[in-house]
């Protein structure tokens, strides 16, 4: 199925935590000199407008990145994510909304290398257009992401970060999660991964966090953020969340102070909460 747009849900409060997760990954994993490959296996458009096109027509944004924008009382984790916003912004007007690759670009280094697959034919084209001209940095693969990783890893350097963020809207997606994530460990063990997932009135979605966590072989780390209840009508999104293997270990102390202010800041309702679990082996 190729019907799935990022861009309808693009700035929405799941963009916000795993993009406020993926800063802190990067600058936890750039502080080392040797190369680090970043490899998105659902790589999207790049960038998306905030005032034209798929993210009006529901403008999920408000509800998400809209509402911390403004703010200057932010715990540094926080306030560092905002700042990426605000660079893809120079007018600072919310305008435009970064996709994980760009804010990737934005946050490594000269020597970084980062590998997009984007399977949707006009998400991809649109993927190249934007990062046309970032020469040797970024290769952009039109092809499924899953598949891909089978190229890349190990990556030449052996220091590697994965994101795997399919839309989740079918079932096969969960299986292939968890299948690419089993071949991914058995060839590069060391690297570090994040899968995300949304939190949906469904089976597959309620269990995956768990099976993941049967899946890790070393230090893992679970981050979720539920905005509102879920619908009477058991339809939507009301939350999301990320699984890592073999984070940094001193990730969950830059994370920590953000989850509250995320719940409380992009809660709904009086149901909205939080949870970041860390566990060492």
């Amino acid at each position: 199925m190729l019907s799935y747009r990022h861009g309808f849900h693009a700035g929405n409060h799941a963009d916000v935590l795993k993009h406020v997760v993926l800063v802190q990954l990067l600058r936890q994993l750039t502080k080392k000199d040797k190369p680090l490959w970043v490899i998105d296996t659902h790589a999207g458009a790049g960038s998306y407008s905030l005032e034209q096109g798929f993210a009006v027509k529901r403008s999920e944004f408000a509800d998400g990145i809209g509402r911390l924008w403004a703010r200057r009382d932010l715990p540094p984790a926080l306030a560092d994510y905002v700042d990426q916003v605000r660079a893809a912004n120079p007018d600072g007007a919310l305008r435009v909304y970064p996709g994980s690759p760009q804010i990737a670009l934005q946050v490594t280094r000269a020597q970084d290398r980062l590998r997009l697959f984007e399977l949707h034919g006009n998400e991809c084209r649109a993927l190249q257009e934007h990062f046309a001209g970032a020469g040797r940095r970024v290769a952009v693969v039109a092809g499924d992401g899953f598949k891909g990783l089978t190229a890349v890893l190990p990556p030449p350097s052996r220091r590697g970060l994965v994101l795997i963020d399919p839309s989740y809207e079918v079932a096969e997606d969960y299986r292939a999660v968890r299948a690419a994530m089993r071949d991914a460990l058995a060839r590069f063990a060391t690297g570090t991964y994040a899968v995300w997932y949304p939190q949906l009135q469904r089976r597959e979605s309620e269990s995956l966090p768990a099976e993941l966590q049967r899946i890790a072989t070393g230090d893992w780390l679970h981050a979720w953020l539920r905005v509102k209840a879920p619908a009477a009508d058991g339809f939507g999104l009301h939350g999301s969340g990320l699984f890592l293997f073999n984070p940094p270990w001193n990730l969950e102390t830059a994370l920590r102070p953000v989850m509250p202010v995320l719940a409380d800041v992009l809660g709904q309702d009086r149901h909205a909460a939080f949870g970041l679990t860390f566990r060492q082996t």
